[in-house]
């Protein structure tokens, strides 16, 4: 047998199990309306919540700062990569989330899989809700600490957990604060209740939250539990339309994450254009409230007429509403047929969720209109009928 002859046939598996992810080639703008694989799709699978990554105040920031700086940082941001810009965005962003201080971070994973396995070792243990994030996963096994995961959502199993862990030196309960698969939110003030009694740090990873809840500025504001959340880690390619991860918390933590977090010192800064779209999206965000009030509106609409025609959404309390299928290849077939009447969701399937909760994940959009909506809701429906998902 050959080196790599297990590549091809795991490859096979995939396909015949219909675990395969059959890659997409977007040809347009991230719109509502868009072009995929040469055609004219309506788009119901993308992170970009508010539409901001086509906003003209962002447009023009990043083309100002580009003219300006140069497509590129040039280095690490220790050696000679920290420019200005990324001050001004660490500056801003730190009052926008109501910490102390902030750091830009390369990606939302790299933040998860660098940051965790410095806050906990040897003699520390990391407690992570079941249906975290992949990367949440991936930096908690980086750690040497002992691992615990609690029953998704459950706070009394999280206590028992704690209970259990007197001799740990530092305890971290992690957790996602939107859920990315299901869209149910943490229940970060009774989490953050049984850490206090408890004496845990308490880390969330606010990737879907920012510019969604709490008026945009993440679930933290959202409960109202400023100061009493010790790392709040985010994500600037979903709601915010650029690219980017970010730590918010106190001043010693963004001090802490900046020495210790390797993905952090060994990655290149961002080009100077993508950090002045990040700004003025913090700024969009703050002064333009109709984008988050647009997405409140159209994902209530939505999975109150998915409900009514009888699908399973889950648990959904947010713009991610999961029509749940069941098995792999109905979710695959389903997809395909959507995307045969140019209506564009992306079917999820294991590893992202278990294989019995196979689903297409709709996102919402602020820029869809009420027609856009009544369009997929039309061909969802007829469809899940035609395959007896519903």
């Amino acid at each position: 047998m050959k080196a790599d002859d297990f590549l091809g046939k795991e490859v096979e598996r995939l396909k015949k199990e219909s675990l395969n992810w059959k890659l997409r080639e977007l040809q347009s703008a991230s719109r509502p309306h868009a072009k995929v694989d040469g055609r004219d799709v309506l788009m119901m699978c993308t992170n970009n919540y508010l539409g901001l990554s086509t906003h003209p105040k962002l447009i023009k920031a990043m083309t100002d700062a580009t003219k300006e700086w140069g497509v590129g940082a040039g280095a690490v941001p220790v050696l000679s990569g920290n420019t200005t810009l990324q001050r001004k965005f660490e500056k801003k962003f730190a009052k926008f989330k109501g910490a102390e201080a902030a750091l830009l971070c390369q990606t939302g994973f790299a933040v998860n899989s660098g940051l965790i396995p410095q806050l906990v070792g040897e003699g520390d243990i990391a407690i992570s809700d079941q249906l975290n994030h992949g990367s949440i996963i991936d930096g908690v096994r980086l750690s040497k600490a002992d691992k615990a995961v609690y029953r998704h959502k459950d706070v009394n199993e999280l206590e028992t957990v704690l209970k259990n862990s007197k001799e740990h030196k530092t305890k971290l309960i992690i957790t996602d604060g939107v859920f990315s698969m299901d869209g149910d939110i943490a229940p970060l003030k009774e989490i953050v209740e049984v850490a206090e009694k408890y004496d845990a740090l308490v880390y969330v990873d606010d990737c879907h939250g920012e510019g969604v809840l709490g008026q945009g500025k993440g679930i933290v504001s959202h409960f109202n539990l400023h100061g009493r959340v010790h790392v709040e880690g985010g994500s600037l390619g979903k709601a915010f339309g650029v690219i980017g991860g970010t730590i918010a918390g106190s001043k010693e933590l963004v001090e802490f994450a900046y020495n210790k977090s390797r993905t952090w010192l060994l990655s290149t800064a961002h080009p100077p254009g993508v950090i002045a779209a990040c700004i003025a999206a913090i700024d969009v965000i703050e002064t333009e409230p109709q984008h988050v009030e647009n997405l409140w509106k159209n994902t209530e609409y939505f999975k109150k007429q998915l409900d009514g025609m009888g699908f399973n959404t889950g648990e959904s309390e947010t713009p991610i509403i999961p029509i749940i299928t069941g098995d792999p290849k109905s979710a695959q077939e389903f997809g395909k047929r959507l995307m045969d009447e140019n209506i564009f969701v992306t079917p999820i399937v294991y590893p992202m969720v278990a294989k019995e909760l196979s689903r297409l994940r709709t996102q919402m959009s602020a820029l869809m209109t009420k027609e856009d909506l009544d369009r997929a809701l039309e061909a969802i429906g007829r469809i899940g009928k035609e395959l007896k998902i519903v």
